[in-house]
């Protein structure tokens, strides 16, 4: 036995948390885990406890899914509703299973509504029913409504905790108001002015209120312009008015006009994050990507698109097969073929990554769309012409054969113009038919760019009598 395996366990004062960086150090968690293995959960706790909800969230997800229980089981008085806000949706799922459902009912009735509804949402059916039958009836009532909406909406989204007073009350009245009613939600940046019938009319701003007389009427302070959201609107297109209008928060509205909940751009933020990386993700056919997901489902979400590009690509080789006999007379067509499609199916994947993008972001619609086609025309004429030129000239001295070169520089610019028409053409039309363009875009033009690129060379290998057909 070495002095190393008698020297105790180093106090758990002695290890830093975190890097400089600001992410949790492999020692620490390594630390945290060998504390739990070894049934030191006391040693574990104290450990833990000085995180920050979301680095506590952090060391779940870094904790291997088989020990995510017994890290749960050790700090189990540390599992807050704060933490499992910040958590990554498949570590939640895995460490809901591994408490009860009385826990995880304490748990949502601390969370906002919609951070309550995105930990039941994805409770199995019968667990779901019991989570919501030992919360208080006001959160059951408000969580069933929520869960009511369609997934990724505005009603999922929006929080219920928000304060509204009546247009005919004054500044004074308000401040009353917010001073003796202690069940008022704590966290908020403006206040909304309803009618009689509950529909909002204008927004003041908390420090409006704060530097108004108090006799002041709130209608004559509060701004009329005002950003209603739809309870039924999609939370990409919720984003996008963020964004667009630069707001802090926004009152959420149900069929009928009446103010049902509120939007908060902290919210957005992590919708704003969701969204521009799932539309990268599948761009590329890799389904969600989280390295948290389940095996299967990624699996089941990439074999897919591959199986997809399998039948996609016997058009491109069965081109090749109609031309195998030149191939055979100039071995030439056969290297330099590559080429023509690699750089294809590059130009494609530039425009179409704009493209998507552009349609995601609402700045490509039906108004600019031919203009936007005219743009990525010229666009891919200028990098065919320009590739086209280097890759000719080189070519044509390495084999020198004048002819091979600007067949090739034809071959080159008529593949680019095809992907960069493709590249917008594709996804625009995917969603055009209501088909989400960062999904399937990728397979259908890596099919057109491949077939074009070898049907353009080695088709005008054989119009131009550089080689036989036959």
């Amino acid at each position: 036995m070495t002095d190393t395996d008698l020297a105790p366990n180093p106090p758990p004062a002695a290890i830093s948390e975190l890097d400089r960086d600001d992410r949790l150090r492999p020692d620490f968690v390594s630390a945290v885990l060998d504390a739990v293995a070894d049934g030191r959960d006391g040693d574990a706790r104290a450990l833990v406890e000085p995180l920050h909800p979301a680095d506590l969230a952090d060391l779940f997800e870094l904790t291997p899914h088989e020990r995510r229980g017994d890290l749960a089981r050790a700090v189990t008085d540390l599992l807050d509703g704060d933490v499992f806000a910040e958590m990554n949706e498949y570590v939640r799922e895995d460490l809901l299973d591994a408490i009860p459902n009385a826990q995880v009912a304490d748990i949502a009735a601390e969370l906002d509504t919609d951070d309550a509804v995105a930990i039941i949402e994805d409770l199995e059916p019968e667990d779901q029913r019991e989570v919501l039958r030992a919360l208080d009836p006001d959160d059951r009532a408000a969580i069933e409504e929520a869960l009511s909406y369609p997934e990724e909406s505005a009603g999922r989204l929006m929080q219920r905790d928000l304060v509204a007073v009546p247009e005919h009350w004054t500044v004074g009245d308000t401040i009353d108001f917010l001073r003796h009613h202690d069940e008022l939600t704590t966290d908020f940046w403006e206040i909304f002015v309803v009618d009689t019938r509950h529909h909002p009319v204008g927004t003041c701003a908390l420090s409006w209120i704060l530097r108004t007389p108090r006799e002041i009427a709130v209608a004559d302070v509060m701004k009329r312009e005002q950003t209603l959201i739809p309870v039924d609107m999609d939370q990409e297109e919720v984003a996008l008015r963020f964004q667009k209008y630069a707001l802090i928060s926004a009152a959420v509205v149900d069929g009928s006009g009446r103010l049902v909940g509120m939007i908060t751009v902290d919210d957005v933020v992590h919708i704003i994050q969701e969204e521009a990386g799932e539309d990268t993700l599948l761009l590329s056919g890799a389904g969600e990507g989280d390295i948290n997901e389940p095996l299967r489902d990624t699996y089941a979400a990439r074999v897919r698109w591959l199986v997809a590009n399998l039948f996609t690509a016997l058009v491109a080789s069965s081109i090749i097969a109609a031309f195998d006999v030149a191939l055979q007379k100039m071995i030439a067509l056969a290297i330099l073929m590559p080429i023509v499609a690699s750089i294809g199916g590059n130009a494609a994947t530039q425009t179409m990554a704009v493209a998507v993008r552009a349609l995601a972001t609402n700045q490509l619609t039906r108004s600019n769309t031919i203009r936007t086609i005219r743009r990525e025309v010229t666009v891919a004429l200028m990098n065919g012409a320009t590739i086209a030129l280097l890759l000719g000239l080189a070519a044509g001295g390495y084999f020198g054969n004048a002819q091979l070169g600007l067949v090739i520089g034809a071959a080159i610019v008529i593949n680019v113009l095809v992907a960069g028409l493709a590249g917008v053409l594709v996804p625009v039309v995917l969603e055009r038919l209501n088909q989400d363009p960062a999904v399937a875009s990728s397979v259908f033009v890596t099919m057109v760019t491949d077939s074009m690129g070898f049907f353009a060379f080695l088709g005008l290998a054989v119009a131009t009598g550089l080689v036989p057909l036959g």
